[in-house]
């Protein structure tokens, strides 16, 4: 049997990386579905019970490995049925890639059974990248743009395999003609520090602070050492977003714990009354549990650019990895020699 480009594009997505596919059976995938049992030495498939689940299982892949998490539905209502743990995606900048079927190419636009308009719809959660493929020689670079924009981006992203052209023979090399793309899997993630000007301004701030405050969240995770370290040369309480619960343990005697509606005391505290604060990796969003405007001077790092100084107004706003970051911020930093703040902190942890 000739190769199908059902074939090809599991074969893709495992020379991108791809060791796992979550998802839910249907007629509009049955040509991948097919593949999957081809495949299965290189892939596997964890069957789910509904396809909502085929997505938060894909975002809590990419979690906890760092790979693109990759979860298949079939056309129509399966496809819809994967927006909510999709969005989980997005909003957590997971990177999932959600592939997922449609009718025959010749019945598109004639109101076909289950026919949904698949590009709209995923419009808004895979905005960074959502195709339709229309041709088989459109596989390869689809499904290698696909992988590397949803790790690039840490965001969703979304193909669209009609039925009928993942049964055609797969066309594995694109023709040597204009308007062909040519593409190759692979991505390595960028070392991103900020220039040496903004590291030096962001710790004139942090040795200048008499109570510092952090607030990590779940960008800085794999940055346990550098937050533990800073923290104790500031002399900072530590507070932690949500998602940032496992940056460092709650048995550390200047960790508050959570922040916000479900939060500690000391968590509470530690923002009301400090001068400085250093968020590392979060966007938690309510800023009413962070302190007032003008109350302190503040210092964020973040990967994203877009999410710099929008949950309070930061004097110093770096844009890099956490972890990279700190290393090269950790040695501009004085040790706090007054430790009034730091015991002040560890005591009322201690009560609480």
């Amino acid at each position: 049997m000739a190769k199908q480009t059902a074939d090809f594009i599991l074969e893709r997505l495992a020379e991108n990386g791809v060791k796992r596919i979550y998802g839910y059976p249907g007629d509009g995938i049955n040509a991948i579905i097919g593949a999957l049992e081809r495949h299965k030495d290189k892939l596997k498939f964890v069957q789910v019970r509904h396809e909502e689940q085929a997505a938060f299982m894909a975002c809590a892949h990419a979690k906890w490995t760092g790979e693109v998490g990759v979860c298949l539905a079939t056309s129509g209502p399966g496809a819809i049925h994967l927006l909510n743990g999709l969005y989980d995606a997005k909003l957590d900048h997971q990177p999932v890639l959600a592939i997922v079927g449609q009718q025959a190419r010749i019945g598109l636009g004639g109101n076909y059974q289950q026919e949904v308009d698949l590009v709209t719809l995923f419009k808004d959660v895979a905005g960074e990248y959502v195709q339709m493929a229309i041709e088989a020689a459109q596989v390869r670079h689809l499904i290698d743009r696909a992988h590397r924009i949803a790790l690039d981006q840490r965001t969703v992203t979304a193909l669209i395999i009609p039925n009928d052209l993942a049964e055609e023979p797969a066309k594995e090399e694109p023709p040597r003609e204009h308007g062909a793309v040519v593409s190759a899997p692979g991505y390595t993630r960028p070392r991103v520090v900020p220039p040496e000007g903004q590291l030096k301004q962001a710790a004139g701030i942090l040795n200048a602070g008499r109570k510092v405050a952090m607030l990590v969240g779940q960008g800085a995770l794999g940055a346990t050492d550098e937050v533990i370290e800073t923290a104790e040369t500031l002399g900072a309480g530590v507070a932690k977003a949500l998602l940032g619960r496992t940056v460092v343990p709650d048995d550390l005697p200047f960790v508050t714990g959570s922040i916000g509606l479900l939060g500690t005391k000391p968590s509470w505290t530690l923002m009301n009354e400090c001068d400085t604060l250093l968020m590392v990796g979060s966007s938690f969003p309510y800023s009413e549990w962070l302190p007032k405007p003008g109350q302190a001077r503040g210092v964020q790092i973040d990967l994203d650019g877009r999410m710099l100084s929008i949950r309070y107004p930061m004097e110093c706003a770096l844009v890099g990895d956490t972890k990279e970051t700190l290393k090269q911020l950790i040695p501009l930093l004085e040790r706090k020699q007054d430790r009034g703040w730091r015991e002040e902190v560890e005591r009322e942890i201690q009560q609480w």
